[in-house]
């Protein structure tokens, strides 16, 4: 392992990551500042949390001079995001006094529109950069650096021709590095127009299952929350990170863990930019937010640390959406639990998921669980039992307009356990009245052991 004084960065910008305690580059850090600082175009496939803005900071710091001209732009997909690449800049180019500016929608304009007079890096999300672009407000003829951060992200957004309009605003002498959880077919036609000779750099995924715990529950029904709540309860856990499918079960989740009294705070793209900064502000304190519930898009690259439990209240559909959120614990030698509860509207999404073979989850048999009692409606306050709900799995509060599904005695429901492994048997799963149903996977579906 080098240095990063061996990778060719200056004795100055080492002191300041030493300060910060990074003495040993990651391996996305290794392979790609080399090729960085000497100029080549860089196509990277490396996840949130490997750090990849170092990598790609460490050419625009050492070898751009400030003048108050944007020299250097950066796209992000969020403006989260972008504040936080800004921030890591500006911490890192101390020595050089770069005047960095980070450019997003739900923000005054004006303000910006002030500062990008005297700006030497902005950094942004593509609408709002096309904002000032239409005005006359940012101009791009003095570009040198050009990076896209979380691509793939940005695309699946529907930013991609955003990006196309701006990217033909740079000139084309400039240097180019695009950054991706994965090297995907999607950015390839990207790559191959806006990019000279790139080298393609790629960091595999890496869970290391020595720290980090994998484990599902497959609950009935209308009791998702209340296992839930359960657990949050049970495992005293420390900073937790909730993923949720749509914006409206993000704070159907949010609403009734503080009805429970439990501190949760919710981010998601329906909130504006001073209430979604001021919830990560007191989620990373000491002392602040416990429960984070949140949206795949409001939370994607956004590098949060000591998180020690991660929860998929929703299946996302993808094993690399699941491996990106179970990514943000079990960072920096420390342990980290990541929990998936399952309901028979997860089984398909499940199912994918597992096609990964690198993925080794446990099952754990569900607890004799209580009943809770849910806002339906934080609208009217309308109140009803957890166990006669149904879970939202379209974006609707659980039990709007929903007849009760399931019943259950008081005394709670035990599941038994067991794993799931790959084969060509079918998934017993349980249908909406507690038996046991046949569900038709052809391949790769689920058989008891």
């Amino acid at each position: 392992m080098k240095t990063f004084e061996e990778l060719g960065l200056s004795r100055e910008f080492v002191s300041i990551l030493e300060k910060d305690g990074i003495v040993t580059p990651s391996e996305i850090q290794e392979k790609t500042i080399p090729l960085v600082l000497t100029g080549k175009d860089v196509v990277g496939g490396s996840a949130t949390g490997s750090g990849k803005t170092l990598a790609f900071a460490s050419g625009i710091i050492e070898n751009l001079e400030r003048d108050g001209k944007v020299q250097a732009l950066i796209l992000t997909p969020t403006r989260e995001l972008a504040e936080q690449v800004a921030n890591t800049i500006v911490k890192f180019s101390y020595h050089k006094k770069l005047k960095i500016l980070p450019v997003y929608g739900g923000v005054n304009i004006e303000n910006q529109i002030r500062r990008l007079r005297n700006t030497d890096v902005v950094v942004g999300t593509p609408g709002r950069i096309l904002d000032h672009l239409k005005r006359r407000t940012l101009h791009l003829d003095k570009i040198k650096f050009l990076v896209l951060d979380e691509v793939d992200r940005m695309f699946d957004m529907g930013f991609k021709r955003d990006v196309e309009l701006i990217l033909n605003q740079c000139p084309k002498k400039r240097q180019t590095m695009l950054f991706s959880a994965t090297i995907s077919s999607a950015i390839e036609p990207l790559a191959k127009k806006h990019t000279q000779n790139p080298v393609e750099i790629s960091v595999e995924s890496y869970i290391d299952t020595s720290k980090l715990k994998q484990v599902y529950y497959d609950v009935p029904d209308g009791l998702k929350f209340s296992l839930f709540v359960y657990l949050l309860k049970k495992e005293k856990v420390q900073l937790v990170m909730v993923f949720c499918g749509t914006r409206r079960n993000v704070d159907f989740v949010t609403n009734n863990l503080i009805n429970l009294g439990i501190n949760a705070k919710a981010i998601h793209g329906g909130l504006n930019q001073n209430k979604r900064s001021r919830v990560l502000q007191e989620f990373n304190s000491k002392g602040g937010v416990n429960v984070l519930v949140c949206t795949d898009v409001a939370a994607r690259g956004l590098d949060i640390q000591a998180v020690s439990h991660v929860y998929n209240y929703d299946l996302p559909k993808l094993s690399d959406d699941y491996i990106h959120r179970i990514g943000r614990t079990a960072r920096a030698g420390k342990e980290g639990v990541a929990i998936s509860i399952l309901a028979s509207r997860d089984y398909d999404n499940f199912n994918n998921i597992l096609r990964d073979e690198k993925l080794k989850i446990e099952q754990v048999e569900v607890p004799r669980i209580e009943k809770v009692n849910i806002i339906v409606d934080s609208g009217n306050q309308r109140r009803g039992s957890d166990s006669r709900r149904r879970d939202s799995s379209r974006g609707r509060s659980d039990g709007r307009n929903q007849r009760p599904e399931v019943r259950y005695r008081k005394s709670g429901v035990r599941s038994q356990g067991g794993s799931y492994s790959h084969g060509k048997s079918n998934y017993r799963g349980r249908n909406t009245k507690g038996n046991v149903k046949q569900s038709n996977f052809k391949r790769n579906s689920w058989s008891r052991r």
